[in-house]
């Protein structure tokens, strides 16, 4: 376990917990400027603490992105499926603005399950790219290339996450405005249970080729997306604007097509993304900028479409333009920042290879 001062490792572990929940739910115009700051607090033992669990677990056993990815898409299950249960109950939107939304969800209606196909994507889809892989990948950005792919919590912090989360979800599962009184049926729990144990049991096979020994994996230059595949292609990493791209194709084009064809398409979307990414990152050159600029893209365009987007209750319509304006100067603060971390020390390595011998590149700190 990493020797570092434990209020060194709790900066991370704080942002991570209020960012997941703000992600989840206010990046795309879900709540007015004022509702915002409530949001996050009851929901950062939820989103916070799975979005915790999951990223600790995949740098504790060496799962890197795709790990991650599929333990978000497990959690995104167990959210839908199990705690709130919206997956399951054709009316969960009816007493918000986005009731207008239930004629498209029931044009994709899976037989015999109960469930929306469309609301299934954009469910879990959002669930992954918001609330897990774009919180994490934005907090880790911030740090140090030596602390990006290390725990920063031991076994107590990880038993606290876990407990976490388990005590958010019961706490919405219990209430009233959570799961609205609404109860699965026992077949529709248990497919969605199996699927999200499906899901986890795969990104946990990828543990059984980390090394053993330690704690967590030992950080890979630059990120650990294929930290344990072969680098089988020598052709240099893509710039990253066009990892961001891809991303932002994938998310803004899941959904741009109605009925069972649009589900088609985001499956294929997503699924192309997916092995692109994991070539592109055995490739020399990969680093946190292309890991970041994807991680960021769905939040940059998420906040984009709050200017479109309805909040869940209705309000005035300069409360929503307040609110839509502040995400975009929180996200772009976000986002620029991380940038900025990310950027200095190939900033810096490129004006040393360029100084004259002998000459400073850059005055002394």
């Amino acid at each position: 376990m990493t020797t570092e001062p434990l209020r060194r490792r709790l900066v991370p572990v704080v942002a991570l917990l209020l960012l997941a929940p703000w992600t989840a739910e206010c990046v795309w115009g879900g709540f007015t400027l004022t509702g915002m700051p409530f949001v996050v607090l009851v929901l950062a033992p939820m989103y916070g603490g799975a979005a915790l669990l999951i990223r600790e677990t995949a740098r504790r056993l060496g799962l890197g992105w795709p790990g991650i990815v599929l333990l978000a898409a497990a959690f995104g299950v167990v959210q839908a499926g199990l705690v709130d249960q919206s997956l399951f109950n054709p009316g969960f939107l009816d007493d918000t603005q986005f009731a207008d939304t239930r004629a498209a969800a029931e044009a994709t209606l899976v037989s015999g399950l109960g469930f929306s196909a469309r609301q299934a994507v954009d469910y879990v889809g959002n669930h992954v790219a918001l609330t897990i892989c774009a919180s994490i990948a934005l907090v880790e950005s911030y740090l140090g290339a030596g602390r990006r792919s290390r725990p920063w919590l031991g076994r107590p912090g990880l038993v606290v996450a876990a407990l976490l989360w388990l005590g958010g979800s019961l706490l919405i599962f219990s209430d009233d405005s959570g799961r609205k009184g609404f109860l699965a049926s026992p077949v529709q729990l248990a497919v969605a249970a199996g699927v999200a144990l499906a899901l986890v049991a795969i990104a946990l096979r990828r543990s059984g080729r980390a090394a053993d020994g330690h704690d967590g994996p030992a950080p890979v230059p630059g990120d650990d997306v294929a930290q344990n595949a072969p680098a089988a292609d020598t052709s240099t990493a893509p710039r990253p604007v066009w990892a961001g791209l891809v991303v932002l194709v994938t998310y803004v084009g899941a959904g741009i097509v109605p009925g069972w064809p649009g589900i088609g398409l985001a499956l294929a979307l997503a699924a192309a993304t997916a092995v692109l990414l994991t070539r592109w990152s055995r490739r020399p050159g990969w680093g946190q900028r292309q890991v970041l600029a994807a991680g960021s893209a769905s939040v940059l365009v998420a906040a984009a479409f709050a200017y479109d987007v309805p909040t869940y209750s209705p309000s005035s319509p300069a409360a929503d333009l307040v609110g839509d304006v502040a995400i975009s100067v929180i996200v772009l603060l976000l986002v620029g920042g991380a940038w900025w971390r990310v950027s200095g020390p190939a900033v810096r390595d490129r004006r040393r290879a360029a100084a004259p011998a002998g000459r400073p590149a850059s005055p002394p700190a």
